[in-house]
């Protein structure tokens, strides 16, 4: 039975490639209007987490439940729902990659407007004066006629998380948005995702900003070889994190020098 204050349900998930067992039984609520942000090696299962939770990878067991939504899975292809269920539950999550997968002949305007248009047959009137309000609600208003590759790293990124907001989800996904860009671009980036936390987007985010992780989120999910090892508040799980796993990872991380008190390097900001 979901309950109206978690978004997301996610239990006992299961996904393989070949004989290499990527997530193992996972399990994770993310309440509604908070951030939870996933940390871990590379490997350690966070992307095919969030692309199971969006569907572009489908579970070999398990349940994904959204909103009021759950489907089960059990290995087969033949359990998942036809086409236009399918559509509306990945409809409900607004996915920001680590590539910004914009379409290059559209005009920034056009890229945001798609899909108002085509999925949520949206009038173009309409589409577009929610794509402008959101290319200005990402600082990119001026840039509304430009085609993509007339754009910075950091300002394609801002219009992919426009055009994901676009199709009005209820919950954002964000996998590793800013890995991609140049150092001097990740703070625009961040920043509006920032935004998006103050006025209660519930999102997800896999990240490597572990400072960033520490501001924004409510809940910080370290995962490594496929498993939850450990997950809980950012005071808890940054800055005294209870497994060895946890401490060897974040004492690794270079983006850790800039938390401040933390107990593995005695950083102080």
């Amino acid at each position: 039975m979901s309950t109206p204050e978690i978004a997301i349900s996610i239990r006992g998930l299961r996904k393989s490639f070949g004989s290499l067992e990527v997530l193992k039984n996972i399990s994770l609520e993310v309440q509604r209007g908070s951030v939870v942000a996933l940390i871990g090696p590379s490997g350690s299962g966070k992307s095919t987490l969030m692309r199971c939770i969006n569907l572009l990878t489908v579970p070999d067991g398990g349940e994904i439940r959204v909103g009021e939504q759950a489907l089960q899975f059990n290995g087969r292809a033949d359990c998942l729902p036809g086409d236009k269920v399918l559509a509306g539950f990945r409809a409900r999550t607004g996915m920001v990659f680590q590539h910004f997968n914009l379409f290059p002949h559209m005009t920034v305007l056009g890229n945001v407007m798609e899909g108002p248009v085509t999925v949520l047959k949206k009038s173009k009137t309409e589409a577009e004066a929610t794509a402008r309000a959101l290319l200005a609600k990402v600082g990119l208003a001026e840039r509304a006629d430009m085609l993509p590759d007339k754009l910075s790293g950091g300002q394609k990124q801002r219009v992919a998380i426009a055009r994901a907001l676009a199709m009005e989800p209820s919950v954002m996904l964000f996998d590793e948005a800013t890995s991609a860009l140049d150092p001097e671009l990740v703070a625009e980036v961040l920043g509006v995702i920032q935004s998006l936390a103050k006025e209660g987007m519930t999102m997800v985010l896999v990240t490597h900003e572990i400072a960033f992780a520490r501001e924004v989120a409510d809940q910080v999910v370290f995962m490594r070889d496929g498993v939850v090892v450990e997950s809980g508040p950012p005071a808890q799980v940054i800055d005294q994190p209870q497994q060895q796993a946890t401490r060897a990872f974040l004492g690794r991380m270079v983006g850790h020098h800039h938390v401040d008190n933390c107990p593995s390097c005695g950083a102080t900001l």
